[in-house]
């Protein structure tokens, strides 16, 4: 549980201070600080004006934040099992948005109003995705699930609707909410 705790420093000079030591965190807490923390460098990679790249880096940076979080939980990681899973899950629930942010990816070729355009879109569909994966999957290990345990289909509608909700956060982190 989280407690606050205050440690009294005393100075050269003899002046004593209160200081509170930092809020320990839950493991829950340290998870969803870890996928917000993901949210908003999936929002900010996406900016890159090079078609593709935001895709590609997206992708790794995913992989990456599943990574810890196994980490963060004690649960094997496997980069192709994962790999799997993230593309059934992603690509089998949402392939709309999937299909979106590929076209808002070539978009930026285009001379002039396409960076503008993918730049727009493309934050927020990353920062969703990226959300959606990292909610499921903290709510999978919580659970005592693992990798190998997870069904991308089982949590279909899930995904979406985490989605929907990501879509929300990202909006509100940019002052757009």
């Amino acid at each position: 549980m989280s407690e606050i705790k205050e440690k009294v420093v005393v100075d050269n000079s003899g002046h004593a201070s209160v200081h509170e030591s930092p809020k320990v965190l839950t493991k829950l807490e340290s998870a969803e600080a870890l996928v917000r923390k993901n949210v908003y460098i999936a929002a900010g990679l996406s900016i890159v004006p090079i078609p593709l790249f935001d895709m590609v880096a997206l992708s790794g940076l995913q992989l990456n934040m599943l990574y810890r979080l196994s980490k963060h939980y004690e649960i094997p990681f496997s980069k192709d099992v994962v790999k799997e899973i993230v593309a059934s899950l992603v690509g089998g629930v949402a392939p709309a948005a999937v299909a979106q942010q590929f076209s808002y990816s070539f978009m930026k070729a285009i001379p002039l109003i396409g960076a503008a355009l993918g730049g727009l879109a493309l934050p927020i569909l990353a920062g969703a995705s990226t959300y959606a994966l990292g909610k499921v999957f903290i709510q999978h290990f919580e659970s005592g699930g693992t990798f190998l345990t997870f069904d991308p289909k089982a949590v279909k509608e899930h995904f979406a609707r985490l989605h929907e909700e990501g879509r929300g956060v990202v909006l509100e982190a940019v002052g757009a909410k």
